[in-house]
């Protein structure tokens, strides 16, 4: 629960959940930063968040998963790009930032980051973004089950016990959320698989793993690169995302071989490895296909970002704010936004942005870490680690830093 107290203030609300980490009252220490904030920064979502802890705590009825292992190792090639794929920004947040959010949310009791490709730049960035999460180095055996061997590994020396559920989760996929993994945590533990793999149906599954089922049962997942021509034909694929029972894991992954067309460990082949135990497999449908999205190249890429984009500026105009052309107005996943301020056209808004009510931004106005206060009106502006004050009519074409 302080996890998702982070999560809801990072930014300006982290110092705040610093300074009572010692108490074990999240409620009250969130309720301490509410009252210190205009009640425009009480998001809904943030409320959304508490509310079902509280209901889900009430009936005794929250998963408890043990730890996310978050897969970012791969060097990302097709990026072409001397950045690691995972630290490409996107809407505020590197990649890699966005699956640890999701994985913060889910609840679970450790995040575990496994790293390889430029190994120091991307540990400073988890340490800087998370600075409790596990950081796992994997080897010179390729394939993402080796990946979330040495995940594993790494997760039992932090724990009492490798018990629970484990979800393994990808860094290039940051639509997914919290409240999706923690619903895929809930199904699993249900039925009491031994692991439950995230699936969707896409038109073109090219790329990737098919889910294959025998009297609608998953039997295996085959990669696109060994599949078969009645198999390639399958549009139901492998979102690469999975919830296991953690023994399950740690017993298996030992096992798995390379015996395919790419010399990899397959972490894939738990499901066929299950099965061959008489353990329980199970598939969680996503419906929102856009959640099981990878990012491999920039083309991509900006077809993630403009999605993400999309569904930000929907949540802030349900929230009472107007966004006047939503095609042109770029605004960042931690900026707040007070009911009856007005976005023009041209907006950028990023990083830590909060702008109070009755305000009018723009038209092509870029703030970049800038606190505006109530009824202020900025046209044409490029502003950055400045605050206005309340009632501020900026003359347009001005560039601002310093308090005004």
């Amino acid at each position: 629960m302080q996890a998702l107290i982070q999560i809801a203030w990072r930014g300006k609300g982290a110092a705040f959940v610093q300074k009572y980490s010692y108490c074990h009252d999240p409620l009250w220490v969130t309720s301490q930063f509410f009252a210190s904030k205009p009640l425009f920064l009480l998001r809904s979502k943030v409320l959304a968040h508490l509310s079902r802890f509280c209901k889900t705590k009430r009936m005794g009825i929250v998963s408890n998963p043990l730890a996310v292992i978050v897969l970012a190792a791969g060097q990302g090639t097709r990026m072409k790009s001397n950045t690691p794929k995972v630290l490409h920004p996107m809407c505020g947040r590197p990649l890699l930032g966005h699956a640890i959010v999701a994985a913060e949310e889910s609840g679970a009791a450790k995040q575990v980051v496994v790293i390889r490709h430029q190994r120091d730049r991307v540990a400073q960035m988890v340490q800087e973004f998370a600075p409790d999460a596990v950081i796992a180095d994997q080897d010179e055996i390729p394939g993402t089950g080796r990946a979330v061997q040495c995940g594993l590994e790494e997760l039992a020396k932090h724990v009492d016990e490798l018990a629970g559920t484990v979800f393994v989760t990808s860094a290039d996929v940051p639509l997914l959320t919290g409240q999706t993994l923690r619903e895929l945590g809930e199904a699993h533990e249900s039925t009491k698989n031994a692991v439950t793999v995230v699936t969707t149906v896409v038109e073109d599954p090219t790329g990737y793993g098919r889910i294959i089922r025998e009297d609608g049962a998953v039997t295996k997942i085959v990669e696109h690169r060994d599949a078969k021509e009645d198999e390639l034909a399958v549009k139901e694929i492998n979102a690469g995302i999975y919830a296991f029972d953690a023994a399950f894991l740690a017993e298996v992954l030992p096992t798995l071989g390379t015996d395919n067309d790419q010399g990899e460990v397959y972490l894939t082949d738990t499901i066929s490895a299950a099965i061959r135990r008489g353990r329980r497999c199970g598939a969680f449908i996503l419906e929102d296909e856009w959640q099981a999205q990878g990012c491999n190249d920039r083309v991509q890429l900006s077809q993630l970002r403009a999605e993400m984009n999309r569904r930000i500026l929907e949540e802030h105009m349900r929230s009472g704010v107007t966004v006047v052309d939503p095609t042109s107005t770029w605004i960042d996943v931690d900026v707040e936004i007070a009911p009856d301020v007005t976005i023009e056209p041209g907006c950028i808004l990023e990083g830590t942005t909060f702008i109070d009510s009755y305000c009018q931004i723009g038209p092509h106005s870029t703030l970049r870490n800038v606190e505006v206060g109530e009824g202020s009106i900025m046209p044409y502006c490029f502003a950055y680690d400045t605050q206005v004050e309340a009632g501020t009519l900026l003359p347009a074409f001005q560039q601002l830093h310093d308090r005004i």
